[in-house]
């Protein structure tokens, strides 16, 4: 039994990429806020991604500290402060970074025996965090920055392997053994499903290593996807917690600070504009279109008359030449809307009730930040599991398709170029204040009030996270 006086004591280990980066390290601070020691392992670099909140916590005192080991920069011949996966700018960078992590590995180890604390939520690709916490008899808790529809996808392919069966890339398949019937194509699924690859291995390392641990997280909430939730308990043998959306957990607290800050113009401008009249756009932090795609991009934009916000990464050739001619004079003389190519507040301009869609990549955190906002989607899968999780957009009738149906392997996009037709058609079926557009917005707003309940008092993530922690609390040792 645990003695009343002793903290529990949780090691978090986030993979150096934002996406997995960011909702563990909320995770930590989120048991930090409820009297539990959190350490975090990072690098220098990392560590300044998220210094200011665990600033913040600090001075509420909490019990939160952050340990830096120095990036192998010079050992993968990287450049010094190159130690995260959105700050490449090619895939031969994300490989060396990729090895730079595995490097690591030995003096996390040796620093996690050190330390000693009573359990270890590590990232899914620290799979050997699996063999350390058995080692030195804690548990260790996998993080999954995605959804459970795409976890109970990849299962059913590992298993049945429907996709064997078709004869061609674009020929349709039924996925077996799901709550719905979900069909895709070929062309729609990673590489390492399809054939033997490097990172299908890892994968297959992460499978196994899952088996090995004492459960899962994930960054989801149990209204969202309930019949997946409930598939996902039937197929696999270990526990699982779902405590998402993670974030919410903190825009609850922020509306209680007083921000002096000046307000984002891309604030400011929305709102200048009519409600549920803007389209976000944006792809995520890693994604480089060709100037080809992007120039598509911006005609579908004029020739729909839609107001927009476009957070734009130079494309691959990294020339600013693709912009139709006179474009940006064009769209800021009638203010039809913004270029952007710095960061932007991206939750607040969700929240904003000017924006009335949002065009993505179908990252999973992008997708959440949709759902809490209660903001249809636009989607364009691209690579990882976006595929899978167009899929429970699609099954929970909160967005329409770009028409995107090729994954992509690498860091650079080479999928076929998505024509401004097809764009502009995606635009106008959920701008253009039809019925159906009307249904899809009444659909995504009553999924963001499911949302934000779930993570109040009596929701289901809250509730999660209290039993989480409580069950964390029996290894404290005496």
């Amino acid at each position: 039994m645990a003695s009343k006086d002793q903290n529990l004591h949780v090691l978090i280990l986030p993979y150096l990429t934002p996406s997995h980066m960011i909702p563990l390290v909320d995770i930590g601070r989120l048991f930090a806020g409820r009297g539990v020691i959190v350490t975090i392992i990072t690098t220098p670099h990392n560590a300044l991604l998220f210094k200011s909140s665990i600033d913040q916590d600090l001075e509420s005192g909490h019990h939160i500290s952050v340990h830096e080991l120095t990036f192998p920069s010079k050992e993968v011949d990287l450049p010094e402060g190159i130690e995260n996966f959105n700050a490449i700018t090619s895939s031969e960078m994300a490989t060396k970074v990729f090895f730079g992590v595995m490097l690591l590995q030995k003096p996390i180890e040796d620093f996690i025996r050190k330390l000693s604390p009573n359990c270890i939520f590590s990232d899914m690709f620290y799979p050997w965090t699996a063999d350390l916490a058995n080692e030195l008899n804690i548990p260790r808790l996998m993080f999954y920055p995605s959804g459970l529809l795409s976890h109970c996808v990849a299962h059913s392919l590992s298993v049945y392997a429907p996709h064997d069966s078709v004869e061609s890339e674009t020929e349709s398949f039924l996925i077996p053994n799901l709550p719905h019937e979900i069909e895709m194509k070929r062309c729609e699924l990673p590489e390492h499903v399809k054939i033997k690859t490097r990172y299908g291995e890892l994968m297959k390392a992460i499978e196994e290593s899952e088996q090995k641990s004492y459960g899962t997280l994930h960054n989801t909430f149990y209204e969202l996807e309930p019949a997946y939730a409930d598939h996902y308990g039937k197929i696999k043998k270990h526990k699982f917690w779902h405590i998402g959306p993670i974030f919410q957990f903190f825009k609850k607290a922020e509306k209680f600070i007083d921000s002096s800050s000046e307000q984002h113009y891309c604030l400011s401008w929305l709102d200048t504009q009519k409600p549920d009249s803007v389209l976000y756009i944006c792809f995520g932090s890693m994604v480089r279109f060709s100037d080809a795609q992007l120039t598509e991009i911006a005609l579908a934009l004029e020739a729909s008359n839609t107001q927009f916000i476009w957070v734009v990464r130079k494309g691959v050739e990294n020339q600013e030449t693709w912009l139709p001619s006179r474009f940006e004079e064009r769209i800021s003389k009638n203010n039809k809307g913004l270029i952007v190519r710095e960061w932007v507040p991206q939750v607040k301009i969700l929240d904003h009730p000017s924006t009335g869609g949002f065009l993505n990549h179908c990252g999973w955190n992008s997708v959440l930040e949709a759902v809490v906002a209660g903001v249809p989607l636009v989607t364009w899968p691209l690579f990882a599991e976006h595929f899978y999780n167009e899929k429970l957009v699609e099954l929970l009738k909160i967005g329409v398709k770009v028409g995107a149906d090729v994954w992509n392997s690498g860091f650079e996009i080479k999928s076929p170029l998505v024509g401004r037709e097809l764009i502009e058609n995606a635009l106008s079926k959920l701008l253009d204040g039809s019925d159906e557009s009307l249904i899809i917005r009444r659909r995504a707003e009553e999924i963001g009030v499911m949302a934000r309940g779930a993570v109040m008092d009596g929701g289901s993530s809250l509730n999660q996270l209290a039993d989480l922690i409580e069950e964390m609390k029996t290894f404290i040792k005496e």
